[in-house]
């Protein structure tokens, strides 16, 4: 199962690796490879990112002396005292139906999250986490307030993948800067099916091993007052790859058993969501180019270039319709574990890789009765080797159905369960947000 994570802190999520319209949890981004990445962000989107570790920003400011200051210091911390002393409830003073909005609004809320998951990749297992989230600290302006959240996490599946990850999504200057920081360190067994359409290996895959770890950062400006944002980021990461089988399958001409991976990513986005966890309306926008090379402390040279775009919109009060569309780029020396791969609920991470890839995905959203919704998804993707003839492609076709429910109604959170079926068979996927959930 693949769920959703508040935050999921993956190559993608810093540009390195494809932006799926996602699944981990969950993609891509910048950090860390795009294949211990996907991987866990692909379980993490639907139960997990990569992972391991923890970062910690921390940035204080105190204003100076001053008589009246301190005073009105002192009334601050009465009230939030008084206010600690409020027991906190579970239970909606609008519906009476379970929210965790209170909760998540208090000084040390957090959110304890547990994902069976089901990803046809990597097996059964599970991913554990603590999400902490809050609003900005700094009055933001209307419209462009996004809260602040804390991930500390690991994941263990019946292949014996596992990984440990911690990231964290801040807010400074009145929303206008964001950074995303964040630390992994997995093991992921996973099966190769060859780069494109490559017969030999759909029916007998490959099986390795990626014991990986990484970290990433990325800082995004909102440019004047307007919804656009400018974005870099820097990802590093080293990755030891074991074959139990030969290495006599294309696409590993430039096998290594040791690599490492770095490389900065500038971004340009925009978004206009009406909330980060599951919009009903507004825009998302990225396009980011991953330069990976020597100099930036990496053994390879190559690019990536990743586009996504997904739009909501509202067809009345209770149904709601989204479409996400994603591709991406690749040229260089590009680790085969780094190739993009389509990203669509139903389609085994890393199972359909290419030189370039490319994905649609449609959902409707049905509230139906209160805080329960239904949902019905469809999508399509392709990975290919030659850009100019579309040679050596590989396409599909996925689709599925799930139920949401509204967990924290301030936050705009919806959780729950979708079922998918694709090429390779059927899969269940936990979701924590959006399918298709951007910091």
């Amino acid at each position: 199962m693949i769920a959703q994570p508040a935050i999921a802190v993956a190559p993608a999520d810093f540009g390195v690796s494809t932006a799926r319209c996602p699944r981990v949890t969950t993609s891509d981004y910048p950090v860390i490879s795009a294949t211990p990445r996907k991987a866990l962000r692909g379980v993490l989107r639907g139960a997990f990112p990569c992972a391991a570790a923890s970062v910690l920003l921390l940035i204080g400011f105190c204003p100076p002396v001053a008589t009246a200051a301190d005073s009105a210091c002192g009334q601050e911390l009465s009230r939030s005292a008084a206010a600690a002393e409020k027991a906190v409830s579970f239970r909606s003073s609008e519906d009476g139906w379970l929210d965790a909005s209170e909760f998540l609004d208090q000084t040390y809320g957090f959110l304890p999250v547990v994902v069976p998951i089901t990803e046809p990749a990597v097996g059964y297992g599970a991913f554990g986490a603590l999400a902490f989230i809050d609003r900005p600290a700094a009055k933001a302006e209307d419209g462009f307030g996004r809260p602040n959240i804390t991930l500390v996490g690991g994941l263990l599946t019946e292949n014996d993948t596992r990984g440990a990850m911690a990231g964290d999504l801040r807010h400074w200057m009145g929303d206008r800067l964001q950074t995303l920081a964040g630390v992994f360190r997995a093991s992921i067994n996973l099966d190769f099916y060859g780069i494109g359409r490559d017969d030999s290996l759909n029916s007998n895959p490959l099986a390795y091993n990626l014991e990986t770890s990484g970290a990433g950062i990325r800082a995004k400006y909102r440019l004047v007052d307007s919804r656009f944002w400018a974005g870099l980021g820097y990802a590093y990461a080293t990755t030891e790859v074991s074959f139990d089988g030969p290495l006599s399958a294309p696409g590993l001409r430039a096998y290594r058993q040791e690599s490492s991976v770095g490389g900065m990513v500038p971004s340009i986005s925009y978004d206009s969501r009406d909330n980060l966890f599951t919009p009903g309306r507004g825009t998302y926008a990225d396009a980011s180019v991953g330069l990976f090379s020597h100099t930036l402390g990496g053994d390879d040279e190559f690019q990536r270039v990743s586009l996504t775009a997904i739009h909501y919109v509202p067809l009345g009060q209770k149904l709601h319709f989204g479409v996400c569309g994603g591709a991406v780029l690749s040229f260089g020396d590009v680790p085969f574990y780094l190739r993009p791969f389509v990203q669509l609920r139903g389609a085994p991470i890393m199972r359909y890789q290419g030189d370039e890839t490319a994905q649609a995905e449609a959902e409707l959203r049905w509230q139906f009765w209160q805080r329960l919704s239904l949902v019905g998804f469809a999508g399509a993707g392709a990975a290919w080797n030659d850009r100019e003839r579309f040679d050596n492609a590989t396409t599909l076709v996925t689709g599925g159905a799930g139920f949401r429910y509204e967990l924290a109604r301030k936050h705009g959170l919806h959780v729950g369960l979708d079922a998918a079926v694709g090429p390779a068979g059927p899969a269940v996927y936990v979701q924590f947000g959006s399918a298709w959930i951007r910091p």
